[in-house]
């Protein structure tokens, strides 16, 4: 367990940097360092904490504390949620006090419009590979299909969604 410190702490700061546009840009690299090549999660597991992170008030991502406690218990978790929050903090900070001061540079408007689409692009690669964990059956691609159309449809919140996807699947997949 202590062992695994080094290479946790190696892991979600290096999955820090890749969080442009949200966590779930990271998810896809998150998945192959804790299940492929750490093994300290099988997949459904990751998924579980994953969903877990997304139910849970503040940052979904805070769901890599609970990586860090089942691999080194609660050290882990201290040490994982630091490493994973403090070098986009850092780099935030100072990129935004840069970005300030080149509030008149003409190159300024182009780099925002080119990280649009890279965040779009990370998103949809995490979005795919939680749906090839959580997209198992017919009866999940079901349940995925139709929360995503109600969403799309509607200006629903998702929080009863959530319930009903749940209900739902207690009884699908007993």
């Amino acid at each position: 367990m202590m062992g695994q410190l080094l290479p946790l702490v190696a892991v979600f700061s290096y999955l820090s940097l890749l969080t442009v546009g949200g966590g779930m840009a990271a998810f896809p690299e998150l998945k192959y360092l804790t299940v492929d090549v750490h093994h300290w999660l099988t997949f459904p597991q990751l998924i579980h904490l994953y969903s877990i992170g997304q139910m849970a008030p503040g940052p979904n991502m805070m769901m890599i504390a609970a990586v860090g406690q089942w691999v080194a218990g609660p050290l882990g978790a201290i040490l994982v949620t630091a490493a994973f929050f403090l070098p986009t903090g850092i780099l935030t900070l100072l990129v935004g006090r840069l970005w300030v001061r080149l509030a008149g540079w003409p190159w300024r408007a182009s780099i925002q419009r080119g990280l649009g689409p890279v965040s779009i692009g990370l998103l949809l690669a995490g979005v795919i590979a939680i749906g090839k964990g959580a997209v198992t059956g017919w009866e999940s691609a079901a349940i995925a299909a139709g929360v995503f159309l109600i969403l799309i449809i509607t200006r629903m919140n998702p929080l009863p969604l959530i319930g009903l996807a749940a209900v739902i699947g207690a009884y699908a997949f007993r």
